[in-house]
């Protein structure tokens, strides 16, 4: 059998959109000779539609969608992957499912078992548990099909909706029962640079343990924070990685099940967590964009490496002519953060504004003075000069239509380092998931070829300047040390004892984890961030603003 694996970027809720997408690449496959072509986890309305799926004009527009892809599906098969209705007496309206189309109609479906509620997955609040195993025959051949973390290793949970020990079935166990002669799981894995390889792991280990190749097919494009970044895969029964497509970008591949157990096993491709990032940031600016409909950026470019990272990324990404950014030195800025600030905008053929604060935020202190008096210079006047270039930028979007980015790292993030209503502004966090270690090897990477970014502001020590001579490291740790700590703790949820046990020193562990759990009501009024990890702020970490840590 041929097989045709579509790995395509989907929009929320853009359903003329993917379903053009869909029945395109049905033609395509129909013409390169396919029997079925395969589609990822709810590719019909696009992954994860959130409450968008309480609605029911939503529903209505989800059938009438695969009500036309399937009369597409005339001499080929397809299978989609769709939200449907529950139509039994119990539980959840919905159910995620995975449809085989065939002359024209809906042949068969199978529905989702594991429903993820960890992290930014929260599957069971929207559908029902499957609980029915069947196998498709199909030109000769009988086919196993999964969605996503059906094929995962199956472990017990303590959930109380996990009824009749639902999580401790493994689907492909239950379809192996019909001696399948190949598994085929469709899915919306996104992006994580520390479980890259988890996912590969987890497909080898299934195909060696049940001795069945594994047709992989998960999407790519970005949907908000989230980045799908494809990667899907073909496995022999020997957990051999036989066929893997791109990475960040839609591709298409044809498969013939007939050679997958002589086809060579493929090197080991040479991908380094650096390189991953920055494609998953590109691609995520440029989605955010693309399906926001807005084309123009701006930012506050200070001569420091995360706004200069920020706009490297963003520049590739949206192209140089749609960036226009802002360069607003302080009474405590250095010469040669105007200068490197200037060099990086020319670097990009970047248009630029040079905006001093200094006579605004003269004029704002003396309308404090009263309230002030004589009292010492300390954080009110710092984020003055945060807040007053904050007013900046937002007033050059609104007259303009450039959404502000915001360059704050994870670090910062992580321990408050920052000033609502001033540098924590923007429309899109591009950097909030990297930490700021990771931001100084971005900038290397980004400058793997020619310097865009001036080594000044990559060998510098990092500095708000908001007051004279002043440091990061007057109020932080070394970063690489808190970027570890930091790691330890929100990624892997490690407690202070055991990161203090694991060599680190107590006060300050303890310093560092303070300031984590106090900044929480700042964290709550950021804007969306960008995804990498495996554990990024935002709705995949759900923590109470008000609570005695």
């Amino acid at each position: 059998m041929i097989i045709a694996l579509a790995q395509l970027n989907y929009t929320i809720a853009d359903f003329q959109q993917n379903s053009s997408k869909i029945i395109k690449h049905i033609e395509r496959a129909k013409v390169a000779g396919a029997d079925l072509v395969v589609f990822s986890e709810l590719s019909v309305c696009g992954y994860p539609p959130q409450d968008l799926l309480e609605q029911a004009s939503f529903m209505e527009t989800v059938n009438q969608s695969i009500t036309a892809i399937a009369d597409h599906c005339k001499g080929i098969a397809a299978i989609i992957g769709a939200p449907v209705i529950n139509h039994s007496n119990h539980g959840k309206k919905l159910l995620n499912a995975a449809l085989f189309l065939m002359e024209g109609q809906i042949h068969f479906t199978q529905h989702k078992t594991h429903l993820p509620t960890y992290d930014i997955f929260d599957e069971y609040r929207y559908f029902e548990h499957n609980t029915t195993f069947n196998t498709i025959d199909y030109k000769g051949e009988r086919i196993a099909l999964t969605i996503c973390e059906d094929l995962w290793d199956h472990q017990p949970v303590e959930n109380s909706f996990a009824k009749n020990n639902l999580y401790t079935i493994s689907p492909i166990e239950e379809l192996g029962k019909s001696n399948p002669d190949f598994v085929i799981n469709i899915a919306a894995s996104p992006f994580s640079y520390n479980q890259a390889n988890n996912r590969k792991d987890i497909l080898i280990n299934n195909s060696l343990q049940h001795k069945l190749p594994i047709i992989y097919v998960n999407q790519t494009g970005a949907n908000t924070e989230l980045i799908f970044d494809g990667g899907s895969m073909v496995l022999n029964a020997n957990g051999q990685l036989i066929h893997q497509l791109k990475r960040f970008e839609e591709d298409f591949q044809l498969i013939d099940t007939q050679k997958i157990s002589t086809e060579a096993e493929l090197s080991k491709l040479a991908e380094t967590k650096i390189q991953l990032i920055h494609d998953a940031l590109i691609l995520g600016i440029k989605d955010y964009f693309s399906k926001s409909g807005f084309s123009k950026a701006t930012l506050g470019l200070s001569g420091g490496i995360d706004s200069a990272v920020c706009l490297a990324l963003a520049a590739e990404a949206l192209g140089h002519e749609n960036m226009e950014v802002l360069l607003m030195p302080s009474p405590y800025s250095s010469g040669h953060s105007v200068d490197d600030a200037v060099a990086m905008a020319n670097n990009l053929h970047i248009k630029y504004h040079i905006l001093p604060i200094s006579s605004a935020y003269h004029a704002v202190k003396q309308e404090l003075e009263p309230i002030f008096s004589n009292l010492p210079f300390d954080l009110a006047e710092e984020n003055i000069q945060a807040r007053l270039r904050g007013v900046l930028l937002m007033a050059f979007s609104n007259k303009f239509g450039h959404i502000l980015l915001n360059t704050s790292n994870k670090s910062e993030a992580a321990v408050g380092y920052g000033t609502l209503y001033g540098d924590m502004n923007g429309g899109l966090s591009v950097l909030g998931d990297v930490y700021k270690t990771d931001v100084f090897e971005l900038a290397h990477y980004i400058n793997r070829e020619r310097e865009i970014i001036p080594m000044n502001t990559i060998l510098k020590p990092p500095s708000a300047e908001l007051r004279p001579n002043q440091k990061d490291s007057d109020s932080l740790p070394d970063y690489a040390e808190l970027d570890a700590i930091l790691f330890q703790y929100i990624e892997q949820r490690t407690s202070a004892q055991d990161i203090i046990e694991a060599g680190f020193p107590a006060e300050v562990v303890n310093k560092v984890i303070r300031m984590v759990d106090r900044s929480e009501y700042k964290r709550f009024q950021s804007p969306p961030i960008l995804r990498v990890s495996s554990k990024a702020f935002g709705f995949g970490r759900r923590l109470p603003i008000v609570a005695r840590y």
